[in-house]
């Protein structure tokens, strides 16, 4: 009985690392993991938790990290899908990009603050440390407070490049790493200015008017808003598998309607 038992014990581990080899062949198969931008990171979580939800033998993982280390993540593979808030860099663009949705970068202040409306010389004298005192812009004669984004966001390099052109922020500003702690510093202090998403603005804070024009889904996505940007996925090439099934239901009518409702406008 004793080569019975091991012909036996050899078949069942011979079973085991069979199923042992399915099992992870299986797991990549159904796997995805998506980085980059903070700002298009809550969206992509949404869509990714709705999407699992029907089909669950799908995993999708959603990191931040900012709009630079998700195309960085895309490119070395480390991602099968990277995410940016700003548009592609000349030497980004031998990557696929799609474009999932357009944003608007507001401009928030404190509920207190009765300021309605800044010129884009306004914001570029406030953002350069020109203009310090609120009564040059139309309020008290007290100190400006400035919130900027930190090197590598995509919000930061949208702003850059819609408000500021060619000049630069001052290193006076306050420096944070997200959309979220940005409206935090603003929602707690009557004197500061900062921007973030568009899509997480709350009551905890007041959107200003840019050169008269306040942001809303209508002057986004007619692009009269002037700080409008998109919010894109970035993949190595054009996607197959789970990528493109997922880039789908992103597009699809439903997940349209799921990032309008999160705040965001389609593109469709």
């Amino acid at each position: 009985m004793a080569w019975f038992r091991a012909f036996f014990g050899l078949i069942l581990l011979m079973c085991f690392i069979s199923l042992g080899c399915s099992s992870k062949s299986s797991t990549r198969a159904h796997s995805l993991t998506i980085a980059g931008s903070t700002s298009v990171q809550p969206f992509a979580e949404k869509l990714a938790e709705i999407y699992m939800e029907v089909n669950h033998q799908v995993v999708i993982n959603v990191q931040g990290g900012g709009s630079t280390a998700g195309i960085k993540a895309c490119r070395e593979k480390a991602a099968q899908i990277g995410t940016s808030s700003r548009e592609l860099h000349a030497d980004e663009n031998d990557l696929t990009k799609i474009i999932i949705a357009k944003d608007g970068i507001a401009i928030i202040v404190h509920p207190q603050n009765p300021v309605k409306n800044l010129t884009l010389k306004e914001l570029q004298g406030i953002f350069s440390g020109k203009i310090r005192s609120w009564s040059q812009v139309g309020w008290v004669d007290k100190p400006i407070y400035f919130v900027n984004r930190e090197e590598g966001s995509g919000t930061r390099d949208a702003f850059e490049s819609l408000v500021m052109k060619k000049g630069e922020i001052s290193d006076e500003a306050l420096v944070q790493d997200s959309n979220g702690s940005v409206r935090e510093i603003i929602a707690n202090n009557p004197q500061s200015i900062g921007y973030i998403s568009f899509g997480i603005v709350n009551h905890q804070v007041k959107t200003i008017a840019v050169n008269s024009i306040y942001p809303s889904a209508t002057t986004i996505k007619s692009n009269l808003y002037t700080l409008t940007r998109p919010f894109i996925f970035v993949l190595p090439s054009q996607p197959t598998g789970l990528g493109r099934q997922f880039v789908n239901f992103v597009l699809s009518p439903e997940g349209q309607q799921i990032l309008e409702k999160e705040g965001l406008v389609g593109i469709r």
